[in-house]
């Protein structure tokens, strides 16, 4: 019986272009002899993939650098999109490469998840590469990390957007919101009050180990980026045994790509359809806050 899988890729790669003070691997350079491992991994990644044959399968690559600066990143997400089983595959990108790769990709299949990163890049340089998804009919969302020096930025984006344009916000981390800047935040984003808080998890079910997993370059499966237990490998399938729901290990979930997995959060139905590009569904209840956690 077949059994549909998503799976959160990364790799080696932690080279960025960019440098942003919030981030560790900002500015880092990874050797050639880094960057040839690094493409050696995804395609290996990518031609597994590609035989999936086990149902239907969703790609989000999350690497801790910028992937699609690196040619071997984005002939990844044009070959997958045009796999017929495969649902989708996105990308979390600072969106600095070129887009015109995209227009050999299948568009019903390929998503961005995209950041801006005020001070690293031209306002009008990302609004223009912004316009440019949007004419060649991508999906993407756009976002921002919620430090108050970003407030006026991320205003100004979300005025300069299309609508059907979800601008989501990041709690940065270790940042405690007062509530008039949670509200601030929430005017921009909806959802703010989902990232505001770290979200209880300690004994909720959740979907990672059953049907999500992370991966990295060596085909090590663990259910999760945050959980560190090995559940197997994926080249020689001996991760196939060992999925199945289970509680999540972990007493707090802070990050959103940990935490929309988790049963005990409505965000399957918030972002129907989009959960990996973080594009909420365009029906439905979809712009109801959650209460927050804050213990």
């Amino acid at each position: 019986m077949g059994a549909d899988l998503t799976v959160l890729y990364r790799g080696p790669l932690a080279s960025c272009d960019y440098d942003c003070p919030y981030c560790p691997f900002a500015k880092r350079r990874d050797s050639r002899e880094q960057l040839r491992a690094d493409r050696a991994a995804l395609e290996r990644f990518t031609a597994w993939a590609a035989g999936y044959r086990d149902g239907r399968l969703s790609v989000l690559f999350t690497p801790w650098g910028e992937g699609l600066v690196r040619s071997w990143y984005r002939r990844a997400l044009v070959e997958l999109s045009r796999q017929e089983h495969v649902e989708r595959v996105a990308i979390q990108t600072n969106l600095s490469c070129r887009t015109d790769w995209l227009d050999a990709a299948d568009l019903d299949t390929v998503a961005l998840w995209c950041t801006y990163h005020p001070g690293q890049t031209p306002y009008e340089r990302f609004l223009d590469k912004c316009r440019a998804l949007s004419g060649r009919g991508v999906r993407f969302s756009v976002g921002v990390v919620g430090l108050g020096e970003h407030l006026e930025h991320a205003r100004r984006l979300r005025a300069a957007l299309p609508e059907r344009v979800y601008l989501w916000v990041n709690a940065a981390e270790g940042h405690v919101y007062t509530d008039e800047e949670a509200a601030a935040w929430t005017e921009v984003d909806p959802l703010f009050p989902f990232s505001r808080h770290p979200h209880r998890s300690g004994g909720l079910p959740c979907r990672t180990g059953a049907s999500v997993v992370s991966v990295d370059g060596d085909g090590t499966v663990r259910r999760c980026h945050f959980v560190r237990s090995v559940l197997g490998n994926l080249y020689d399938g001996s991760y196939r045994a060992a999925l199945a729901p289970r509680p999540c290990p972990l007493a707090r979930c802070d990050c959103h790509i940990g935490y929309v997995h988790l049963e005990s959060l409505p965000l399957y139905d918030v972002f129907a359809g989009g959960v990996l590009e973080r594009i909420p569904a365009p029906s439905g209840p979809v712009w109801l806050p959650s209460p927050g956690d804050p213990g």
